[in-house]
């Protein structure tokens, strides 16, 4: 995925889950942040960090922060809505015959449904920003819903479904993402129970840049 009208910035601080402070040319700005995460290791005063313009006068903030610069790492982009962007544009080069977005499951509307032959997939996506000595770990704060999105993928299995966990890792120099146990101990646990019910998991480092975003692989987690 490509993003136009980027800007470079230098964080300040952080206000609340949505709003930060950035100094843009030696003049701070109020700027819209584009993850609720916490994001504490990389949000950091003094960061460099990449904007969007947005041109939308309605809006309050005339910018959104989708990317940081993490020391040894390079850019990490942080943009929530990144990962399932540029999981559609991955899967359209890949062998599909039909792709759906947003497919309602049981109580759960997953990421995506896809049909390859007479495989029928479910998936769900999460992106992945938390990075420990070349390893990354979700998430990076307690996420309910991604523990009931796992109990959605193990159900479809037993319905006939192939279930995938996407991990999209927008970084570079990580190909892999375990758990976060200290966080959030119970999605360790339904994870656990996913891959025992065949549940797959796919981690996809991407190539980033200050403006795009790619997926370079697709690397499958070996029970």
């Amino acid at each position: 995925m490509q993003y136009h009208n980027t800007i470079q910035g230098e964080f300040c601080d952080r206000l609340n889950r949505f709003i930060a402070h950035v100094r843009i040319d030696g003049k701070e700005e109020t700027v819209h942040v584009k993850n609720t995460g916490r994001c504490r290791e990389l949000l950091l005063p003094g960061a460099p960090v990449i904007l969007q313009i947005c041109d939308n006068p309605k809006r309050k903030t005339k910018y959104d922060l989708i990317a940081v610069e993490k020391p040894g790492k390079g850019w990490v982009n942080i943009d929530s809505q990144a990962p399932n962007q540029v999981m559609a544009e991955w899967l359209e080069k890949q062998d599909f015959h039909c792709i759906r977005r947003e497919y309602v499951y049981g109580k759960s509307r997953l990421d995506f449904y896809m049909e390859q032959d007479e495989t029928k997939y479910l998936m769900e996506v999460k992106g992945c920003t938390l990075e420990i000595d070349g390893v990354g770990y979700f998430p990076d704060a307690p996420s309910e819903r991604a523990v009931k999105h796992l109990k959605e993928l193990v159900d479809g299995v037993q319905h006939g479904f192939t279930g995938i966990l996407a991990f999209v890792i927008p970084m570079e120099g990580v190909t892999e993402v375990r758990p976060n146990l200290q966080t959030h101990p119970a999605f360790g646990e339904a994870l656990q129970d996913a891959l025992a019910a065949g549940v797959k998991v796919w981690y996809l480092p991407c190539r980033v840049t200050q403006d795009s975003l790619h997926i370079e692989a697709c690397l499958e987690h070996i029970v």
